[in-house]
């Protein structure tokens, strides 16, 4: 990465019903004044199953907005790829991608100080408000997920601040790398890789179990 991307949109959700009975917060929307980041993620932000989201290593979900292209392409009508927070993300920026940002990478955003935990798995649920059945599926194939932080020291952050690298302990794990590794099931071909990746401390457990089970298989 060049220079230090700015944040474009910082968005947050509250639980509203979703499918039936179902509660679900992925609908998301940009906020224009500053936002207190904590332990947890934005203040105002929230999360209806806390089984599968939120917690200390899903603060945060950053997409990055260059994906809209693609999506723009492949449903150039859709009325929710115009602005940022269609994937449910709280982070939009322009300049960095999942090819570029790596587990356990430290950014300073604004003046939080966070690090990159995981990868984001795609699920039903933005299927389900994207009215794309597919989608999910695509996003596997063009590992196109975004990512999850979990919060260091906490902080505020507002549409426009920077998005600094601070630190980058393993360059060799890119997002995309972890993805493909573990989504696309190419653990089969690199045990070498999925050992190293099963020990990676600063990947979200969930994540290192995976790495561990494929080793196994």
């Amino acid at each position: 990465m060049t220079g230090a991307p700015r944040i474009d949109a910082v968005l947050i959700g509250k639980a509203a019903p979703f499918r039936g009975t179902e509660q679900s917060a992925i609908r998301k929307a940009a906020v224009g004044d500053p936002v207190q980041v904590t332990q947890l993620g934005l203040v105002g932000d929230e999360q209806a199953d806390l089984t599968v989201h939120g917690g200390s290593d899903k603060a945060i979900h950053h997409y990055p907005f260059e994906h809209y292209t693609l999506w723009q392409a492949s449903a150039p009508a859709h009325p929710k790829l115009n602005t940022p927070g269609a994937f449910g993300e709280n982070i939009s920026t322009i300049g960095a991608t999942e090819e570029s940002v790596c587990i356990g990478d430290r950014y300073r955003m604004g003046t939080a100080l966070v690090e990159v935990s995981q990868p984001r798995q795609p699920c039903w649920k933005q299927a389900h408000v994207m009215d794309w059945p597919t989608l999910p599926k695509m996003m596997v194939r063009e590992a196109k997920s975004g990512w999850y932080y979990r919060v260091i020291e906490q902080g505020v952050v507002a549409e426009g601040d920077t998005w600094q690298l601070v630190s980058r302990p393993h360059c060799e794990w890119t997002v995309a790398h972890v993805f493909r590794l573990l989504m696309h099931k190419q653990s089969s071909r690199d045990a070498t890789a999925l050992r190293a990746l099963s020990a990676l401390d600063v990947l979200e457990s969930g994540w290192r179990e995976m790495a561990a089970e494929s080793l196994g298989r």
